[in-house]
C-alpha cells in the first residue's frame, strides 16, 4: 500500500519547504519576462534559496517568512549564463549575476537532459563521424541504431576548449531498440560538440579499428528467458499502518523529527534532524546531503582518459531521479513524496514518486540471556528508510538515509547499472582493467562520494576531536602489558582538520557541544564511523585531481559559510581546477566552538569482472554517525518486547507472547 505523503502541489508553510509548482513557474516566467528571453533558453537549475539559518530556527508556526528562488538560465543567443535570486513575495526578480565563464577558472552550468538529445542529432549529422564510425564496420542505414552517449567534457586547458560549452560523445551500436548498447561499444572515435555553436568541433579518430562486438549481453526480460523458479513469495506487512507521521514536508518518527527537502543538484536533502527525549527537541544535525560524486576513469585511450563524471555537479542528482515502483524499488508500507521540479525549458512539473520512505526491520538491537536467573530480554531493531534512485548515464545510484532507534544516522550508497565497456580484438587482452566477456573489457575507475554535514549538536556552537587508539609500553603503569591508550585532540583550524582515515590506529573522529556536559562529565557528541574507503589515485598533477580535490582526504571541517555549499565547488563542469574544498580551507578559520559543517568524503574503487555484466549487481559505499555520551543510557530500553505474528516454523506460528521471560 502507499499514500502521497507530501503533496507536491501543496503550498509551503516553512521555510525549508521545497518550491511548490506554482513557484516554480512563477520564477521561471518572471526572469523570461525580465531578460526577454527567446524560448530557446534553457534553464539548468531552479531551486529554493534557503533562507539564512538564524531566520529558520526563529520561525514560528503561522508567521510570515519570504521566499526566495534561485534561477539558473542560459540565453542561447548570445550564450550568456546568468544567475537569478527571484523574490517570489513581491513577484520581482531581486538580483542577477553573469557568470564570467570565458575566463579562467571555466566552468559550466550542469549537462541537461536537453543537451543529450541535441548533441545526438549534432553528432549523426556530422560527416566526418560518419566516415569515421562506418570504417568500423557499420553501413550507412546502421547509423540510425547508433547511441550517442554524450558526456562531460572535463577540462584541459586547450585553447579551443576553454569557455566553450562542451560535451565529448562515444558511440554504442544498437541492432534493435531494447538492445544493451554498452556490449557493442564503437572503439577510437570521439566527437566533441560544442552545444550552443550546435556543431562538432573536433572529431577525433585514433585510427585504431577494433571489430565492433556483436554478441548480444541484454537485460530486458524477454531476453532473459524463463526466470528460476525456486524463489518462494516474501510478504511485508504492517497491518496497522507505519509508525511515523508525516506532516507536509516534516516527518516524526519514533524519537526523530526532520524535514525532507530536494534540489536539483543533490537530490534528497533532509533538514533539522532533531531527537525529541520527551523534554525538547535536541538538535544533531541542520543540513544534510550528497553534495558531489566523483568517477575518474583508470584508461588513458581515446574513449576514456578524460572520462571523470562529476555526477552531482555535472548533471544533477536530483534532475535524475527516478520514479519509483511500488513493490519494486521500495517494500511494505510506503509513503511517496512527489517533487516539484522545472524542465530545462523553464516549465514546472512533478516527479511522481522520487523520494520514498518506509521502515525494515535491522535484527536484533540489544540481547542478554542471564543462565543464573533465567530472565531472557531481547529487542528488535527498525530503522526509517528515506530513500530515491538516480540514473545517469550507464549508472545507477540509491541514496539510503537510514535512521534507527538508538540514535544511530546512516547513510549507504548503492551502485548498480552498467559499467563502461572498451572493445577488444579476438585473442587480445585489455590492459586497463578487468575483462567482462572474449571482447569487452571494462576500465578500473573509482567512485567517490562528498556527504555535507551541518552540525548542530545540541547547539549551533560544536568543535571536532580525533582519536586513536595507541598502545601504551611496559613498565609501571601497564606491567601485563595488555593495556592500550586512546588518544584525543581538538581541531583548532580546517589545515589541521583536514584528514585521512587509518584503520591501524583506529582513527575515528567527534563532533561534540564543549559548552554541555552529561551526567558523567563528557561532553555530548557523535562519532563519525568511516568504512574501508580509497582516496583519489590519479597524479596530483592531473587535472581530475586538480578538479576533484575532495576526494584527497576522507575529512574536512569548516566553520558554515552558506556560499561554501559543495564539495567541489559551484561549477565543477568544465571547470580547470582548485574548488571547493581545497579553496574553502585556504584561510584556515577557526574550527574550535564554532557552527561547523563536516564533510565526508567515501567511495569505492572498482576493477571490472565478469559478475558486473550486463547489469552490475549493488555495491555499497557509506558511513555512520553513532551517538557518543549524547544519551545517559541506552535510549532503547523503553521499547516493547514483541514477537511477529507472521513467523512460522513447519508452518506453526510463534507464540504470541513476548521475547521475553
Amino acid at each position: 500500500m502507499h499514500t502521497n505523503a507530501a503533496k507536491a502541489a501543496h503550498a509551503p508553510v516553512h521555510p525549508l519547504d521545497p518550491l511548490s509548482p506554482d513557484e516554480m513557474q512563477l520564477a521561471c516566467d518572471l526572469v523570461k519576462t525580465a531578460e526577454k528571453l527567446d524560448p530557446h533558453a534553457r534553464f539548468p537549475v531552479v531551486e529554493l534559496r534557503e533562507p539564512p539559518k538564524a531566520e529558520v530556527l526563529a520561525f514560528k508556526a503561522g508567521e510570515y517568512f519570504s521566499r526566495t528562488a534561485f534561477v539558473l538560465a542560459i540565453d542561447r543567443t548570445n550564450g550568456a549564463t546568468v544567475e537569478f535570486l527571484v523574490d517570489l513575495g513581491e513577484k520581482k526578480v531581486a538580483s542577477r549575476h553573469v557568470l564570467p565563464l570565458d575566463q579562467a577558472p571555466y566552468g559550466q552550468p550542469p549537462v541537461m537532459i536537453d543537451d543529450f538529445m541535441n548533441a545526438e542529432q549534432i553528432v549523426k549529422s556530422d560527416d566526418a563521424w560518419r566516415v569515421a564510425v562506418m570504417k568500423r564496420g557499420l553501413t550507412e542505414k546502421d547509423l540510425e541504431r547508433v547511441q550517442v552517449d554524450p558526456f562531460s567534457a572535463g577540462c584541459f586547458d586547450r585553447e579551443n576548449e576553454n569557455g566553450r560549452r562542451l560535451v565529448r560523445c562515444v558511440s554504442y551500436y544498437r541492432e534493435s531498440v531494447t538492445d544493451n548498447g554498452y556490449a557493442h561499444p564503437i572503439e577510437g572515435v570521439v566527437a566533441v560538440v560544442d552545444l550552443l555553436e550546435k556543431k562538432v568541433i573536433e572529431l577525433v579518430d585514433d585510427g585504431r579499428i577494433i571489430p565492433i562486438p556483436r554478441a548480444k549481453h541484454n537485460y530486458d526480460t524477454p531476453s532473459l528467458g524463463e526466470p528460476r523458479g525456486t524463489l518462494k513469495p516474501l510478504s511485508i506487512s504492517q497491518p496497522e499502518g507505519p509508525s511515523f507521521k508525516i506532516d507536509g514536508w516534516h516527518v516524526s518518527w519514533q524519537n526523530w523529527t526532520f524535514r525532507v527537502g530536494f534540489t536539483p543538484r543533490e537530490g534528497l536533502v533532509l533538514h533539522q534532524l532533531s531527537w525529541d527525549d520527551g523534554r525538547s527537541a535536541r538538535p544533531i544535525v541542520y543540513r544534510a546531503s550528497v553534495t558531489e560524486m566523483c568517477v575518474p576513469y583508470s584508461d588513458p585511450s581515446t574513449n576514456h582518459y578524460w572520462k571523470s563524471a562529476f555526477d552531482a555537479g555535472e548533471y544533477g542528482l536530483g534532475k535524475l531521479a527516478n520514479q519509483l515502483e511500488l513493490g519494486c524499488d521500495c517494500l511494505g508500507t510506503i509513503r511517496y513524496f512527489d517533487i516539484p521540479a522545472a524542465d530545462d525549458f523553464g516549465n514546472a512539473f512533478v516527479m511522481k514518486n522520487a523520494v520514498c520512505m518506509h521502515e525494515e526491520d535491522y535484527g536484533t538491537l540489544w540481547k542478554h540471556y542471564e543462565f543464573r536467573t533465567g530472565v531472557f530480554e531481547m529487542r528488535r531493531s527498525r530503522r526509517l528508510v528515506i530513500s530515491f534512485f538516480a540514473t545517469v548515464g550507464n549508472y545507477d545510484y540509491g541514496f539510503y538515509w537510514y535512521l534507527y532507534q538508538d540514535g544511530t544516522i546512516q547513510l549507504e550508497c548503492k551502485l548498480t547499472g552498467i559499467v563502461q565497456t572498451s572493445a577488444v580484438a579476438d585473442g587480445d587482452t585489455y590492459p586497463w582493467g578487468g575483462m567482462i566477456t572474449g571482447n569487452l573489457g571494462g576500465p578500473t575507475h573509482q567512485h567517490f562520494f562528498n556527504a555535507r554535514l551541518h552540525m548542530m549538536i545540541d547547539g549551533e556552537r560544536n568543535s571536532v576531536t580525533e582519536h586513536e587508539f595507541v598502545p601504551r609500553p611496559m613498565g609501571e603503569t601497564n606491567p601485563y602489558g595488555n593495556v592500550f591508550d586512546t588518544t584525543k585532540r581538538v581541531f583548532r583550524t580546517e589545515g589541521e582538520a583536514a584528514r585521512l582515515a587509518s584503520g591501524s590506529t583506529g582513527r575515528y573522529w567527534k563532533v561534540i557541544n564543549p559548552n554541555v556536559r552529561n551526567a558523567v562529565g563528557a561532553n555530548p557528541g557523535y562519532k563519525l564511523i568511516v568504512n574501508d574507503s580509497p582516496l583519489m589515485l590519479a597524479d596530483p598533477g592531473s587535472k581530475v585531481r586538480q578538479r576533484g580535490g575532495f576526494a584527497t582526504r576522507h575529512v574536512w571541517v569548516t566553520p558554515f559559510d552558506p556560499a561554501e555549499r559543495y564539495a567541489s565547488g559551484d561549477y565543477p563542469n568544465q571547470h580547470s581546477g582548485g574548488d571547493g574544498l581545497p579553496r574553502y580551507i585556504e584561510a584556515n578559520r577557526n574550527i574550535e566552538n564554532e557552527d561547523l559543517v563536516l564533510w565526508h568524503s567515501f567511495g569505492h574503487t572498482h576493477v571490472c569482472k565478469p559478475e558486473d555484466f550486463p547489469v552490475m549487481p549493488v555495491e555499497y559505499a557509506g558511513f555512520m554517525l553513532k551517538p557518543n555520551n549524547f544519551f545517559s543510557a541506552n535510549p532503547t530500553m523503553d521499547l516493547p518486547a514483541e514477537r511477529d505474528r507472521n513467523s512460522v516454523e513447519d508452518g506453526k506460528p510463534a507464540d504470541h507472547g513476548c521475547c521475553t521471560h
